[in-house]
């Protein structure tokens, strides 16, 4: 790979302002090539450039076009660091009148140095709002397309459509349907700005001299106006990549645009290193369906605040993960106490790390296939939780996206949910349902379609908030002992997978009640409700048998039953979701126990207790309570 940094703009408007200015601030840049100018931290723009692409590992070459009025402060800067002199190609201009053109300068430098290779082409007089984007993320996707790479980024607020190239990007394959050249205000509301940052393949150079060919005025030989002929007409196959960062080429720009932009940009970088990031995810209560989430079938689920994972992200010289100090335990006491926990807590066998270093792993990953270029910043990462750690991974991705600056477009949370659960299933082989990264990423109350057409033409289900204002007061019990995810499931994946008849009807039936679930919710129909939800665990008994449910599940909700209320398990096992419409012995007794322990409440409607609460309310004399 060779790179060509572009510098032979004459820019005569901003020369001229600087040389007119009367405020005597600029006196010292007169005559002063663009790209030679102060960028972000008082570094040359050129200067950055140059740092980003002088690499041996990535580019074989480094070429500098120059024109001939300004080949001589080119020359002396080349001396100054390190550049090679030889490099300097002068394309013989010496007024705007008089120039080649962008595209022309770049074949220039292709023939006369008699380059064979993939050309990576850069204007070295752009400023980039971010000085740690990863050039070798971007080769690396390049090599990854067949075709040409065009770099593109979202327009900030404020800045026109019809001052940049603009470009329409495939979402899953990445390549540009179409490229507009500085549309007119109203032709499009696509808001992704290419820039001139391009990766051509040595297959593809000979449509250099095609273009040019067509295009006889210099004004016409702009990289805007090729890749409108390559893209639209020719159809070749250009890809887009994002950087998370914003461009600025000050070409043609006066005075006031490039300090603005400066200062904007320059703003930007003195607020780092960032503030520390901290995301929560939340726990999640299944309604209805749960578990035909992992059978293309439909659920009703919701967020409880009083249950969750923490992540903080904090920016730092190296990646570091921290051990949790109870879940990530590295010292004991002694090998008795070693032996005691790992037998209590198998679990700490694999502990949370394994979960933000996947997380990490796949994000990366991920954006490098979507086409989305990093910067080169580093962080720290710790985490709380007082659930199951698998929540973990959802607050992790949530720090990850602010932190590198990814927008719900980049990863819209459908996309994210599916993120989230490969990072369990394919990364960590936990086993695991959709539903509950959908609704953790959604967050509050939940209806989910799953169903095989839907997940097959989308790669997705529908996933449509529900009204959470008038719901009724649920209540929540749980083991202090919450059984395994993966245990729970029991065979009844490879039962449904061999279309064995009852699983098949069974996972049906299960997206059936959902849907009248739903309807009773929009209608605030709890006693209908109620009757679903008992049907709900009816269903799950029947299929998964009493033997895989475990009798500390079947206990709660047979005690449960015994004041009145609804139940059903709201996950794979440990807790139940009851509702009693006649609340009087149930909650009445429950409250009995406040002067020993503690209530706790999410939203308005939800009572949280220990599973211990049930069985003290059993052994009291229910009619001298009420």
């Amino acid at each position: 790979m060779i790179c060509i940094l572009l510098v032979a703009g004459h820019g005569t408007v901003l020369e001229t302002q600087i040389k007119n200015d009367v405020t005597g601030l600029y006196g010292q840049l007169t005559g002063v090539p663009k790209a030679l100018l102060p960028g972000i931290g008082g570094k040359k723009i050129l200067d950055f450039w140059w740092e980003t692409v002088n690499t041996r590992q990535l580019f074989s070459e480094v070429y500098l076009v120059t024109n001939a009025d300004k080949y001589k402060h080119y020359e002396r800067w080349a001396t100054a660091n390190d550049f090679p002199v030889e490099n300097v190609v002068n394309d013989g201009s010496t007024t705007l009148e008089g120039r080649l053109g962008a595209v022309a300068d770049l074949e220039l430098a292709i023939h006369s140095r008699k380059l064979q290779d993939d050309i990576m082409v850069i204007a070295g007089d752009m400023l980039c709002a971010d000085q740690n984007f990863d050039i070798a993320q971007v080769l690396s996707f390049f090599r990854s397309k067949p075709g040409e790479l065009a770099i593109y980024y979202e327009l900030e607020e404020g800045e026109k459509s019809s001052s940049r190239g603009i470009v329409e990007v495939c979402p899953e394959t990445h390549r540009i349907s179409r490229f507009l050249e500085k549309p007119q205000d109203g032709v499009t509301a696509l808001r992704l700005a290419s820039v001139v940052f391009y990766c051509l393949r040595k297959a593809t150079l000979p449509y250099l001299s095609d273009f040019l060919t067509l295009q006889p005025q210099a004004q016409d030989r702009t990289f805007g106006r090729f890749w409108e002929w390559i893209i639209n007409e020719q159809k070749l196959p250009v890809f887009g990549m994002k950087l998370p960062t914003g461009f600025q080429l000050i070409g043609q720009v006066g005075l006031s645009d490039y300090t603005k932009w400066l200062a904007h940009y320059s703003a930007q970088q003195q607020q780092c290193p960032a503030k520390p990031i901290t995301c929560r995810s939340y726990a999640r209560v299944g309604l209805m369906g749960n578990p035909s989430d992992g059978f293309n079938g439909k659920t009703i689920a919701m967020t409880i605040s009083n249950f969750w994972a923490e992540v903080t992200l904090m920016e730092s010289q190296t990646l570091v993960l921290l051990p949790h100090p109870l879940n990530d335990p590295t010292e004991f006491g002694s090998l008795q106490d070693l032996y005691c926990i790992s037998r209590k807590e198998g679990s700490v066998y694999l502990g949370g790390l394994r979960l933000l270093q996947a997380t990490c792993k796949k994000f990366y990953q991920f954006c490098s296939k979507q086409g989305i270029a990093l910067t080169k910043q580093n962080f720290t990462l710790k985490y709380d939780t007082n659930i199951p750690r698998q929540v973990v991974m959802s607050a992790t991705l949530k720090c990850l996206m602010k932190f590198y600056n990814i927008t719900e477009s980049d990863l819209p949370k459908p996309t994210r949910a599916n993120f989230i659960l490969n990072v369990e299933t394919d990364e960590l082989f936990i086993t695991a349902g959709l539903q509950d990264r959908v609704v953790q990423v959604y967050e509050g109350l939940v209806y989910m379609d799953f169903s095989k057409q839907l997940m097959d033409e989308q790669g997705y289900g529908d996933y449509i908030p529900m009204d959470m204002s008038s719901l009724p007061p649920f209540w929540l019990a749980y083991l202090s002992d919450p059984s395994d995810s993966g245990r729970i499931h029991s065979n009844v994946r490879q039962r449904w997978l061999n279309g064995e008849a009852e699983v098949v009807e069974a996972m049906k039936s299960f997206a059936a009640l959902t849907d009248q679930a739903r309807v009773a919710l929009q209608g605030m129909d709890w006693s209908r409700l109620a009757q679903l939800m008992d049907e709900n665990f009816a269903l799950r008994r029947s299929v998964y048998t009493e033997d895989c449910l475990g009798p500390g599940n079947l206990k709660m909700v047979q005690l449960a039953r015994q004041f009145g209320s609804a139940a059903k398990l709201p996950g794979s096992g440990g807790a139940v979701v009851g509702l009693c419409l006649d609340q009087v012995r149930l909650v009445r007794l429950i409250l009995s126990r406040l002067k020993q322990d503690c209530v706790s409440y999410f939203g308005h409607f939800i009572l949280i207790v220990p599973y211990k609460w049930l069985i003290d309310a059993q052994a009291i004399n229910c009619n001298s309570v009420i």
